[in-house]
């Protein structure tokens, strides 16, 4: 926190390194000149059964403003980071945006508040074969190391959709 004096009595200002207020860096978001056209979200082994059980998918406060441009329809994917899968298809059900479950995640060290606050109620659109990361991460932009953009382009869910459709039913 930063200190500010306003004549009579000093009063703090967060700082920019404050994790609660910090934002995507440009390198994580799509250009601005291209639709959104899908979004990933990440879970690994503890967290999907959840995520799939409350038909919601959520992910840090830091992407509540990305989240929030989500609409019904998109197509959603699903990353399990500890099988290195990816999961769909699945489509938001509703509009992007926070704490829809506070329950949901709960951080144990604030009750009542969820760990994962940037939020979309999902259904599933078509039960696939998780694509194995070999195979979808060409697909994707990365954008530091093993990392990707969870913001997916129109061009990239297409690729995404087909190999999907290839990969078949479960």
């Amino acid at each position: 926190m930063t200190g500010v004096f306003n004549g009579n009595t000093p009063f703090q200002l967060p700082s920019s390194n404050d994790k609660r207020f910090k934002s995507l860096p440009p390198t994580e978001m799509l250009p601005r000149h291209e639709t959104l056209g899908g979004y990933i979200f990440v879970c690994n082994n503890d967290t999907m059964q959840e995520d799939l059980k409350r038909q919601l998918f959520g992910l840090p406060q830091r992407y509540r403003d990305s989240v929030r441009a989500i609409q019904p329809g998109l197509p959603l994917f699903l990353y399990n980071y500890t099988t290195h899968q990816l999961h769909g298809i699945f489509e938001a059900s509703s509009f992007g945006g926070s704490n829809i479950d506070p329950t949901a995640w709960e951080d144990k060290k604030c009750r009542g508040e969820s760990r994962f606050p940037a939020q979309v109620r999902i259904r599933i659109r078509k039960q696939c074969k998780p694509l194995e990361e070999d195979s979808f991460r060409p697909v994707l932009h990365h954008y530091d190391g093993p990392k990707f953009r969870l913001q997916l382009s129109v061009p990239e869910v297409l690729e995404l959709l087909d190999l999907f459709t290839e990969n078949g039913p479960p």
